[in-house]
């Protein structure tokens, strides 16, 4: 994995169009209302990706340093993406993600 380039910044929701603040105590990487995310690194923060496709939420996994981790898909180019769970993200749709399919 590459290096870890730190931008917190607000950003508009390309899904849901809720305007995101900045997360405050790390890096904010996706909506905490829809939970997508836009396809814009390659490694986290470089904004080096071409695609900029959209990243649907689309699994759950727990990681020991981590905690929960949303598993996302591009819906443009088909790539996997991790990032981990925010604390105001909505645990509804946290939850749901957890639920087999």
């Amino acid at each position: 994995m590459g290096n870890f380039t730190v931008i917190d910044e607000e950003f508009v929701c390309e899904n849901c169009g809720a305007k995101v603040k900045k997360l405050g105590y790390s890096c904010r990487n996706h909506c905490p209302e829809c939970l997508h995310s836009k396809h814009v690194d390659i490694n986290p923060g470089d904004r080096a990706e071409t695609c900029h496709g959209m990243l649907e939420p689309i699994g759950l996994e727990t990681n020991s340093k981590k905690g929960y981790v949303i598993v996302f898909r591009c819906k443009k180019c088909g790539s996997i993406r991790r990032n981990k769970v925010a604390d105001d993200d909505n645990m509804d749709l946290v939850i749901n993600l957890s639920v087999a399919k």
